[in-house]
Order: structure tokens, then sequence, then C-alpha cells
């Protein structure tokens, strides 16, 4: 999206003065308005511009945040759920100002039923602190987006990460929630039963909505056992095309693989630079496996000789922790190491899907088009799902250079689309992928615009989103 086309929602000044003034009244200085936390709490680390709230406040319980949402309800003002900041689709912009709902207070694990193999919290803690609180009980939660990212806005971004391939995305780990409406009222979407045929699934319309239907308080989430062992490891391949293709096979085969991961020549480069490891600078997998002892050595050899059928290898794998810890730690990292490929630039970080029988045309049709933009970009995927990430480097003093990479972004969306793909596996649609929306669903969003009017006829829940203006 043209920064020029993001999407402008009428201010209402008069309703947004009368709130600020009600919740200074009840709230004194928790409501914050001073413009260094309005503008973090407008931070993006895409390149989206940041468009600022009036307010930030930070619910202490469900209560408070039902008090908030009906003085903005009574008003019309908009609200905007925030957790860490780290989506990157404008999803925590204030296009017409309102109110910043800081969820990161809301912070406590309510439970943990080690017998279900689940647990309760609130949308503040992160995925961190919950593997960090989890660890005695030989459990833990799988999904993992890279960011240290609040279990809240993960479920509205219907994040996934690099376990998805084995462990599925926060769609599949959300057994319930609750939530509170643009009306105020306080719901729960399900208990905590592993299966239920009661009703419309309220929990998965919830998930990925992006605050655009009601605010997560709790969340019920599945868990897993700890492996006995895990490996893992990294295998280089003469191109892009080998390297999917071992993906392919060792997916068709059966191999459990946890995580599958794909970086492309230049992203390895970066690595090796900014990690200061030493890995072939070409097209790399990097893989982990969980199981027994016996089995993940298994399924370690089996990748490595499918490896070798494509030309790949030697696959480097271990099963020593602190190895694997630094090998995780480096991909983790790989954002800020590919910015340094060129000091001085921002990112314009972006995510497509397709059917994994079509990854290889896809990434390899996409490098080609980066080199004949003469743009600066590194790829990287979950590929086990056929989802990969680009990169893009480039100057924001430079319009040419702006305008050039937003071009790239179109058509990279395009080329998914028309591989029955989709346009963003993981990042949500936010501000910057409205239109691609329509591309790729066509009446169905007029169907998402019912459920929106339906729910939250005021239109107050991070307005701007998803869907766009209302239209008339």
């Amino acid at each position: 999206m043209a920064l020029a086309e993001l999407e402008q929602v009428a201010r209402n000044g008069e309703g947004i003065d009368a709130v600020l003034g009600i919740l200074r009244q009840r709230y004194g200085e928790r409501l914050m308005t001073g413009h260094s936390i309005r503008e973090q709490h407008a931070h993006t680390t895409s390149y989206i511009p940041a468009q600022l709230p009036d307010g930030v406040f930070a619910p202490a319980n469900v209560e408070e945040i039902q008090d908030v949402v009906r003085i903005c309800s009574e008003h019309r003002v908009p609200i905007i759920p925030f957790g860490t900041g780290t989506s990157l689709e404008g999803h925590v912009n204030a296009p017409g100002g309102g109110i910043s709902l800081d969820l990161m207070g809301m912070n406590r694990i309510l439970s943990v039923n080690a017998e279900d193999l689940d647990c309760t919290v609130e949308p503040g803690v992160t995925r961190e602190d919950l593997n960090r609180h989890l660890r005695d009980t030989g459990l833990f939660f799988p999904i993992d987006p890279g960011a240290n990212a609040s279990l809240g806005g993960m479920a509205s971004t219907r994040a996934s990460g690099t376990n998805a391939v084995r462990y599925g995305t926060m769609r599949e780990n959300v057994l319930g929630l609750t939530a509170v409406m643009p009306d105020g009222r306080a719901i729960t979407t399900a208990r905590r039963a592993k299966k239920t045929s009661a009703g419309y699934d309220l929990t998965r319309l919830m998930i990925g909505a992006e605050g655009t239907l009601g605010i997560i308080t709790s969340m019920t989430l599945k868990l897993q056992g700890i492996p006995q062992a895990i490996s893992g490891g990294v295998c280089s391949f003469p191109d892009v095309e080998r390297a999917c293709e071992a993906v392919i096979a060792t997916i068709q085969m059966g191999v459990p693989v946890a995580r599958i991961e794909f970086v492309n020549a230049l992203a390895m480069k970066a690595i090796n630079a900014y990690a200061q490891l030493s890995y072939p600078e070409s097209p790399c997998l990097f893989l982990e496996f969980h199981g027994s002892e016996a089995g993940v050595r298994e399924q370690a050899e089996t990748f490595g000789e499918i490896a070798g059928e494509f030309g790949g290898g030697p696959f480097q794998w271990t099963s020593v922790a602190e190895e694997r810890s630094k090998l995780w730690k480096a991909r983790h990292d790989a954002y800020w190491a590919c910015l340094t490929l060129r000091p001085g630039t921002r990112g314009l970080s972006t995510d497509v899907c397709v059917p994994i029988s079509r990854l290889a045309e896809c990434i390899v049709e996409t490098e080609a088009d980066i080199a004949e933009s003469g743009l600066l970009a590194t790829v990287l995927g979950h590929v086990g799902d056929g989802n990969f990430h680009v990169l893009v480097l480039m100057d924001m003093h430079d319009p040419r250079e702006i305008a050039q990479a937003e071009a790239f972004v179109a058509r990279l969306n395009r080329r998914a689309l028309s591989m029955d793909g989709t346009c963003t596996g993981e990042h949500g649609i936010g501000q910057g992928k409205m239109r691609f929306l329509e591309e790729e669903l066509g009446g169905a969003v007029d169907v998402m615009r019912a459920i929106k009017q339906a729910i939250d006829p005021l239109n107050i829940m991070n307005p701007g989103k998803i869907l766009g203006a209302r239209r008339s």
C-alpha cells in the first residue's frame, strides 16, 4: 500500500475530548497523553508511518476494560488494543485517533492444568514468559513467531512461526477465550474441552480478527510435552529449487520435522556476519526434530539422505542444546542481521504463502523479480508450510525507492494469489494488505463486513484495519 493511500478514518474530535476528560477524571494519571508514550503505542516495526492515538490506558482487569469500552462506545471513539507492538502491517496505528488500550499489565498465568495439557493466561503474557513458567512441569507452548510477542497479540493476528509445520498456528492452539465486545459485554467463546460442536465457532472468529471485533482478555491454550530429545542443524544446497524439492520430499515422506526453515544465499551472508558463524553462503535449510533419542537421530539421518539426493549437504546436525540454541538464535536474529546489509535503511517485511508444490517456483520468480528491480532484499521462510518472507531494504528518504519496493510487494502478493496462495501466511492484513485481501477472497470480504457491522455497528474496534473504511 502506497504511503499516500493509508486508510483514513474520520476523526471524532468532540467525542475524543469527552472520553479523555472522563478517563482523566476517573483514572487520573493512569491515562497517559504525553507525545512520547503515544508515539510508542503507534510504533510499528514495518515502514508504515505512525498514526498516534490520543491517549494510552493500561487496564488492570476485565472490569476496567469494560468501563473504557462503554465510555468509548457512548462517544463513538476508537479503541486500539496494544500488546508488544511487534506486528508488521500497521495493526496498532490509530488512523482516527482514539484510545490505545495497553494490555501488557494483564500478564497473569491464571491456571496450568498439566493433566489436561492446557493453561489459561491473560493477554499480556508473552510466549517466553509462559514457557519459563512451564519449564518445571515438563510442558511447553510451541508457537514461536520469533519476536517475544504477547499471546493476546499472537491470537489477534493468528500468528505462527518456526514450529507451525508440526504444531500448527494460534488457530489450532487456542481452545477458547474470553473477550470484551464493542458494547462492553464480556463473553466466553468455549470451555476447556478438547473439542466441541456447540454453536458457532466464535473462538476462531476472534483469532485473526486483529482487534476489530473485540478485545481478548484471556485464552485457554493447548500445551505440549517437552520432547525427550531434540536434534537440529543446517544443510546447504546448490540452488533454491533443490532446497525446496528436499522440503517437499521430507514432508511427503512423513518425516515429523518440527522446524524446517529456508534462508537464501544473501540472508545467509548476513546471518554469518551478524552471528559470527561460518555456514556456506548458499541457499540453506535450518531444521529441528523432536522425539525420542533414537527417533531424532533417525529423522536427522533420513533427512540427510533426502538432502543428498537433491545435491545438498552435508547435513550438519547436533543434539547438543547449546549448539542448537546458537543456531536458532541466529535464525531468529535474521531480521536484524539483514538490516546490516545496508546500514541506515529501513526494512519492509512482507510474507506470502503458497501450496508447497508451488514453493520453489514462487521463490525463484521472486528472487528474479528482486534482481530485475534493482532492490536489495532477502528471502527466508517457514517452508514446511509454503510460507516465506521477503525483507526489502530501502531508503525512506527516496520516494522512487519506496515506490519500487511497494510495486514489488504488489507483484509478490499477486504472484502468490496466481498460484492459489494467500497474500499473508502469518503477518495479517492490518493496514498494509487490505487491497490484496479483496483480490484474494472477493465477495467473502463483504461477508466479513457484514459480521463487523453486526458486532461493531459504531466501528470503534481498531477501525481502518483489515476491511478498510465502511462502505455506504
